[in-house]
């Protein structure tokens, strides 16, 4: 799925900081992982504009690792995807629904990127996914096993199942929710292959359709190691580790870029309009 002669791995993992081992190994996995999503912001400043993102690996490095910009889960797991092709893992890209506030499983459409991971030596397939903006997001891959909880970098994850109507199991990725004390699924998937022209007409979907919610208003989030960063229209919120969240709506134009580019490392593209 990933043709990585047009990648440069190098440049890669210098932008994401990983100066650790470049073994097919699950510690290499883990590392660039987590390495991936403390250096690289989601955003959709391209859909915003009207526009759906190229998925070229020339045009993802010269945008994510040379651009100083962000992107979305289908920019995010196909670079990720390429960096762990190109240190010998096996990649599979699969589609979810997201279900984190939605009424029902099925209620929304398969528009969500993750990977799955073969390891040598492992038993299990792992899940990788550095582009899910929401703060219930992996930070390091999970074993593909059910029921087992996994505290990672100061979040709490496991996987259940879910009822569905198909022949294949329904896996759902559940955050545990600190305040509420309760889990919470974030999207549900099966284990079906998807190809790279699947996704090349997912994100033109998600990127254009009037409808979408990347189309309408700036949604961007940055991770690390002591808070979370969120954008979802005007409203600019902070979340701590210790779980303290506090917002406030951004007045004006100014104001929104100012904190885009300061907060989120991110250079607004000529043309793009935050707010209104």
């Amino acid at each position: 799925m990933y043709e990585t002669e047009r990648f440069d791995l190098d440049a890669y993992l210098e932008r994401i900081g990983w100066d650790g081992a470049r073994h097919a190994d699950l510690a290499t996995l883990r590392g660039v992982h987590r390495a991936h999503a403390l250096s690289l912001p989601f955003e959709n400043l391209e859909p915003l504009a009207g526009s759906a993102p190229s998925l070229a690996p020339e045009d993802l490095v010269a945008k994510l690792v040379r651009g100083r910009r962000g992107g979305y889960c289908y920019e995010h797991n196909t670079l990720l995807g390429l960096a762990l092709t190109g240190l010998g893992l096996t990649v599979t890209g699969l589609a979810g629904r997201v279900v984190l506030g939605a009424p029902s499983v099925e209620s929304r459409p398969r528009t969500h990127m993750m990977l799955r991971v073969g390891v040598p030596g492992e038993p299990t397939p792992y899940l990788a996914d550095v582009g899910f903006g929401a703060a219930g997001a992996l930070l390091e891959p999970l074993p593909l096993v059910l029921g087992a909880e996994h505290d990672g970098a100061g979040r709490r994850h496991r996987f259940a199942r879910l009822p569905h109507n198909g022949p294949l199991d329904l896996w759902a990725l559940q955050a545990y929710d600190f305040t509420t004390r309760d889990w919470v699924s974030q999207y549900a998937f099966t284990e079906e292959p998807f190809a790279a022209s699947d996704f090349e007409v997912f994100n033109w979907h998600v990127a254009t359709n009037p409808r979408s919610p990347f189309t309408r208003r700036p949604y961007l989030q940055r991770t690390t190691g002591e808070r979370h960063l969120a954008l979802d229209g005007a409203v600019f919120t902070e979340t701590l580790a210790d779980g303290t969240v506090t917002a406030h709506t951004l007045d004006d134009e100014a104001e929104a870029r100012r904190v885009v580019e300061e907060e989120f490392g991110i250079v607004v593209p000529e043309g793009v309009r935050l707010l209104g």
